[in-house]
Parts: structure tokens; sequence; C-alpha cells
């Protein structure tokens, strides 16, 4: 559900439509499935495999096209915006490991609910995203066999592309050796219900900063913030990314490394702003309450105006706000899974 903004269209945050869109009959029509073999079909693949652990990372919603409902992997726009998430966020781990991140047919923002928690509605059921999801699954089972045999990982992601990775460790974690070579599984922006972990036992809510094979998610919020349909009713696995605890205990922004400030689009840096928020979770509502920011110098940075998204919903931001807390965290992660293994 996240999208950045190129050339007037949004595709990281706020998808902003004239009027109502209307899927066509021709949106049927789907887009070739890709070819995990070929190298086209990998964002990115690393070749020189110098570090002893991987993250695999799924990027977020940036198409916004009705005809095809789904992306077509093979257009080179959408291709170049996926590229710049590699520096926005998978970036995060990349310093810390192999970073393989493949291209999916991902759903269309343009089909996505925008009602408070779905509408009630499960979109994991949707066609359209399970189109996506299983190239996710293909790629997933691609790299296993071919480019990982037996290195542990991260898995990682944003919105839907964290939904994506939802869906797979459903399916696909229920394995121990998966279980135990899993160093934890970045779900960020996007719901994970605490009851569903009764049904998924192998879902782990991370409860502290060095705790492995756990999931980290949040999603991140004004104290005034408008209905988001990310968030879902109900307890929530959340933990707060600059303290790493799951309760109401404030963090303030000393102790925020500093946030990073991306063009989504083209993976430039904007602006890095040291200390830039504090944060603490609404354990009522399930969500990260940002709290004391500062104001970016640039104006390229748009705190106010989030396009589809209500007032105070910071979904975009999920990852930038605390850019170098995620990515000290994921080092003390590898770590901590490293030590365990001697």
């Amino acid at each position: 559900m996240n999208m950045i903004i190129v050339s007037g269209s949004i595709i990281a945050g706020g998808l902003l439509f004239g009027g109502c869109s209307l899927v066509s009959e021709q949106a049927d029509i789907a887009p070739p499935a890709p070819d995990y073999s070929a190298e086209g079909a990998w964002l990115t693949k690393s070749d020189a495999v110098d570090k002893p652990v991987d993250v695999f990372y799924v990027y977020p919603t940036i198409y916004a096209g009705t005809d095809p409902r789904n992306m077509d992997i093979s257009d080179p726009t959408l291709r170049a915006n996926a590229a710049g998430l590699l520096e926005a966020q998978a970036a995060v781990y990349s310093p810390h490991a192999n970073l393989f991140a493949p291209f999916y047919r991902q759903q269309s923002g343009a089909t996505q609910s925008m009602l408070a928690g779905n509408g009630g509605k499960d979109p994991f059921q949707d066609p359209a995203f399970q189109m996506g999801a299983a190239d996710v699954e293909r790629a997933f089972e691609y790299y296993l066999k071919h480019l990982n045999p037996d290195r542990p990982f991260i898995i990682a992601g944003h919105s839907q592309g964290s939904m994506a990775l939802i869906n797979l460790i459903r399916k696909r974690f229920n394995d121990p050796d998966l279980q135990k070579r899993l160093i934890a599984a970045y779900l960020i922006g996007y719901s994970v219900p605490m009851k569903e972990l009764s049904t998924y036992p192998w879902m782990k809510p991370a409860q502290g900063e060095t705790d492995t094979g756990v999931i980290i998610s949040y999603n991140t919020e004004g104290p005034d913030a408008g209905p988001s349909p990310v968030l879902y009713p109900g307890k929530v696995v959340l933990i707060n990314p600059l303290n790493w605890k799951t309760d109401a205990t404030p963090a303030g922004p000393e102790v925020n490394l500093g946030a990073k400030f991306f063009n989504d689009a083209t993976g430039r840096l904007i602006e890095e702003i040291p200390n830039f928020t504090g944060a603490c979770i609404d354990t009522e509502k399930s969500v990260l309450i940002v709290k004391d920011m500062k104001t970016p110098k640039s104006d390229r940075i748009d705190l106010v105006h989030l396009g589809r998204w209500s007032k105070q919903v910071y979904h975009r931001f999920d990852y930038a706000f605390f850019y170098n807390n995620l990515s000290e965290n994921a080092r003390k992660r590898i770590n901590a899974y490293m030590e365990e293994g001697m």
C-alpha cells in the first residue's frame, strides 16, 4: 500500500486519483509470470556472496494502474522505481547481509481498499493480491534451491511487500529447517494480528532487541491520526524500534540514531536528521505513535499532505523515521544469531 512520488504521480505513500477508478474488463489479462531462473526477474541478486547471512527483501506497492490490475515487471519505469527502494528501505539491511529481491506482479494500489482495517474484509483473499504473493512464494523457493541452500537469512518488506511475506510465512515456515535459519522477519507497515499466532505458532513476535526467529512489526501514526487500512482492530504484533519495548514505555528523540528521507523513486537521499523523533506504543490502539518530531529542512519532505492516507498516518515513513535504528538492530540480531550458533 506504500507508493512513490514520480513525475506528478504518487508511488510512495499516497496515491491520488481524479474521481473514481474502475478496473476494466481487459485488466483480467495478467502480465507474464516472472521466470526466476532469469536475471531479469530479480530486482537484485548478490553475485558476490561475501557475508555469512542474507536478506530476502520484497518492495511495497509501486504500481498504481488499472489495466492490468497487477504490475508488469517488464515496465522500465516500474523497474527503476523498485530499484530506488533498495536505498530507501533495503539498504537498512544490505550493509550486514547479502541482498536478494525479486520482482513480482504486485496488486495495483488502485484496487486496494483505503477503508479502516480494509473494511473488515480479508485482503489476503483478493485474487489480485494472491497473484503477486504467489510470485513471491516461487521466488523464495528458487532462492532456497539455487541461491541459498544453507545460509541463515532475514526476510524484510514494507506494506504490500510485508503482506506477501506474511502470506509466505503462514504457508511455508512450518518447516523446522526454515525456522532455524530465520534470523528475523521485518514485516513493517502491515498488521499481524495476535490472534493468528495460535493458528501459526511458528510466527513469534519479537520481545526485545536481540531475540531471533521473530517478527518485527509496527505501523507509524501521529497522536491525532485518522483511519488506516493497514491497522487492524484488536491486538497486533508490535514493537517500538527506538527502545525495542512492546509496552507503552516511551522513547525520546535522543535515542533516535537518525531518520533518512529518500526520493523513493530514485534512491537519492534528501535529508538525514539525527534525533528526529521519539515514539511510544499506544497499547489500546496497537499502533506506534511518534512525538516530538523535528521539522525537516528540505521542503521536499512533506509530513502534512499524505496523499490518499489520512492525516498523521505516516505509513510511507515507516522506514524513514527510524532508518538508522533499524539498520543497527539488524546488525545486532545477526550478531546474536551467529553467537547462538557457535
